[in-house]
């Protein structure tokens, strides 16, 4: 699926993209993007400034994004996000944990 027609799908269901599912990244996160390598360069993104999802936005593309592709990116996303919130908590524990260990020493 090209950029463009993501953006179409999005711009028709604006509703199910609330501020906390998605945003667009500004001029300054993009050339973040750019010197850290994680793209080329800007041209790569066709002239326009991409959009980031959370969890719950990947969960709304699926709802608007119908091809079989699109389902199984999003599938493979929303498990991402499971594995990593998994990861975020047993962290946190272990966190938790260490800090009553030295309270206690």
């Amino acid at each position: 699926m090209e950029t463009r027609v993501l953006k179409q799908a999005i711009k028709r269901n604006l509703r199910r993209f609330p501020n906390d599912f998605m945003f667009e990244l500004n001029d300054s996160e993009v050339e973040f993007m750019v010197s850290q390598n994680v793209i080329p360069s800007k041209q790569y993104l066709g002239g326009s400034l991409p959009y980031a999802f959370t969890e719950q936005g990947v969960s709304m593309l699926s709802a608007v994004l119908k091809s079989n592709t699109a389902i199984d990116i999003s599938v493979q996303i929303i498990r991402t996000f499971v594995e990593m919130r998994k990861y975020a908590l047993t962290h946190e524990e272990l966190a938790k944990k260490i800090e009553l260990l030295e309270q206690r020493v």
